[in-house]
Formats: C-alpha cells, structure tokens, sequence
C-alpha cells in the first residue's frame, strides 16, 4: 500500500515463534517521499540511505552488507516512482470524469422505426437511468467539503513538527503550542536537577516516533515509552528547529544583533525589551514560557551543569537564524547565542 512500516525484532523464546507478536511501531507513507544515501554530516557510518517522507518525518536506515542496503534503496526508489505514477494519472482521471460520463442532452437523432419500438423504449430507459447517475454524481461533487472544511471539523489534524507557529496557534486557540506546554510540564515533573537536561542527546528513533505521534495522535507524555527525559527535550529542540520561521521572526534577526552589539547596558537591555514586547503574541507568549522554563534549568546548575552559557550554545542556533544564509555563519552563530544567554539573564526584566 504504499507505506513502509518498522516492527521491532521479537526476542526469541524457548516457548516457539513469537511472529504473530509483532507490532508495529512506526509507519511512513511513501507518498510524496524521497529517499537517497545519507551525507557523511548525518552519519559516519558506512551504506547509510536517508528517507524523508512528504510530512517532514525522516530516517536514517543502515546496513553493513552493501548489497543488502542497495536493495532496499532500489526497492524504495521504485516503489515512491510508481506511487508517483499512480497519483499522476489518478489526477488525470479525475480531471477528465466529466468528459467520461455520457451527456445526455444531445439527441440520439433520427426518426425511430416504429417497427423499433421496443429496442427504442429500452434505449431510452437507459439513457434516463445514465443521466440519473450523471445527475447524482455531479452533485457528490459538488458537495465536496473543501480541505479547510475538514481541517476545521478535525478530521484532519494540522501536523506539529515543521509547521507555522501563528497557524500552529490559531488552530488550537491558543498563544502557546499544546505541545511545548505539554514537553516543559513534562520535563519539570521528572525533575530540573538530572545532569545534560537539553544536552545530552536521547534516542534519535525514539524522538522521531514520538514525533510521528505529536503529529497524527493524542500525546500522552506519561506513556512509559517516553520515560527517558532526554527523548521529550530532544523531541523539543526539534520543534523549535523544525518550525518554518524560527521562534525569532526573520523580521527581528537583524534588529536583535543590532540590540546585542550595543555597548551600554542599559540601552541594550532597553532595545531588547522593546524588540520582545513588538514581537507576534504566539512567538512572545512561546518564547516567555521557554525562557521561563530555561531560568530555571539554569538555577538547577550545580546539579544538571547546564549553566547559562551551555543553554545559550544549545538554542541559540535553534530559536533565532537569518532567512539567507549569508558568509558570515561565524559571527552570527556567536550572537545568536549571546542573544540567549542575555534573554535568559534578563528574562525578569524582559517579560515583567
């Protein structure tokens, strides 16, 4: 059907085959999606092939055997051009339904025999039963919802990770991602004082997999499949990544290193101040309960040894970025950072 799905290994047990236990854990639709080998900056390891599918979710899948992994790649790149086929012409079919559905306003013409009258009076009930179903169907079309329709009914869920943050908000009537309060709550529960808290790295799998669940579930965080507090902090840093215009609108960049550059510190700190209170109510509201929440990972410090500079190294390249890249990638990369770490000293004063 088009879908890639991953299952973990059943554990062998003296007590026979545990095939039929086997359940799925991820799926991807192959829809839309790319696949081809993986740059050495993904990973170091050798016969590695990266898929992305068509809603943002990507996978690193590895093989030692080279001939084992080109097989899978072979048998990816064909099924995605065949499924890419099959939408083309579907495309196609229903563009031209209408000219497939007999039209029954012209005239079969001619004068009718009488002696044919039978096979006449049978073809016109045909023709009445045809434009009864041309008639019927034209309707169904019609009434089609359109895809916002559906989008406001829930039938359709918006997807989380890599989306606008205002549509984000706007969907689910808020100021503030569902998500995000839903993580931090999380985090804080399991305690500020566990040591790398947004530094050490949880399992890439397990992140991406509590992702595809943000993104087409409900989302319980106390579910013990994400135990490991490390999976929901890196699974928010990926949202803050992935989110089509950073949490630092492309609109401020420039004007926020401009802030940071100024000398004194109070002129600075008032630049900042008014920079953050002109900013959209869904980045000021996000970016006051993040901050909010990295003031107090910080005051945890001598526990978890994430001081106000590491925070600031972790997000500073996440929450704020320029929209083109430019050669200097160095220096602002050193703003960046500042511009977190100054936000965190002063957040008090930023957000009264």
């Amino acid at each position: 059907g088009g879908v890639l799905t991953f299952h973990k290994d059943p554990k062998s047990a003296s007590s026979g085959n545990k095939t039929n236990h086997i359940v799925p854990e991820v799926a991807v639709d192959l829809r839309g999606a790319t696949i081809g080998w993986a740059t050495k900056d993904k990973s170091s390891k050798k016969n590695v092939l990266e898929l992305k599918g068509k809603n943002g979710v990507e996978f690193l899948l590895q093989y030692d055997t080279e001939s084992i992994i080109t097989d899978w790649h072979k048998v990816l790149v064909d099924t995605i051009r065949q499924l890419e086929y099959q939408e083309h012409h579907s495309e196609e079919e229903d563009a031209d339904i209408y000219e497939k559905i007999p039209n029954t306003d012209e005239k079969v013409g001619g004068a009718i025999d009488k002696r044919k009258c039978n096979t006449a009076a049978t073809t016109t009930a045909a023709e009445t039963e045809q434009k009864k179903v041309r008639t019927k169907l034209m309707k169904f079309l019609m009434k089609r919802p359109t895809l916002q329709t559906v989008k406001e009914k829930g039938y359709i869920r918006e997807n989380v990770f890599g989306c606008d943050l205002a549509t984000l908000c706007a969907h689910e009537k808020t100021t503030v991602p569902s998500f995000v309060e839903k993580c931090i709550n999380a985090v804080e529960r399991r305690g500020l004082d566990i040591d790398g808290l947004y530094r050490v790295s949880g399992n890439l799998a397990v992140i991406q997999k509590l992702r595809f669940k943000a993104d087409h579930d409900e989302l319980d965080l106390e579910d013990g499949q994400w135990e490991d507090v490390h999976v929901i902090t890196g699974a928010l840093k990926l949202f803050f990544r992935e989110l089509s215009e950073p949490l630092f609108p492309y609109s401020h960049f420039n004007k926020f290193i401009s802030a940071i550059r100024i000398g004194d510190f109070n002129t600075k700190r008032d630049h900042m101040y008014d920079l953050i209170q002109s900013l959209p109510a869904p980045n000021h509201d996000t970016m006051k309960l993040l901050f909010g929440h990295l003031h107090r990972v910080i005051e945890y410090g001598q526990d978890n040894r994430m001081t106000v500079q590491n925070v600031a190294i972790v997000f500073g390249p996440t929450l704020l970025r320029p929209e083109m890249e430019s050669g200097n990638i160095a220096m602002h990369m050193v703003f960046q950072n500042q511009i977190v770490e100054f936000v965190l000293n002063e957040y008090n004063y930023l957000f009264q």
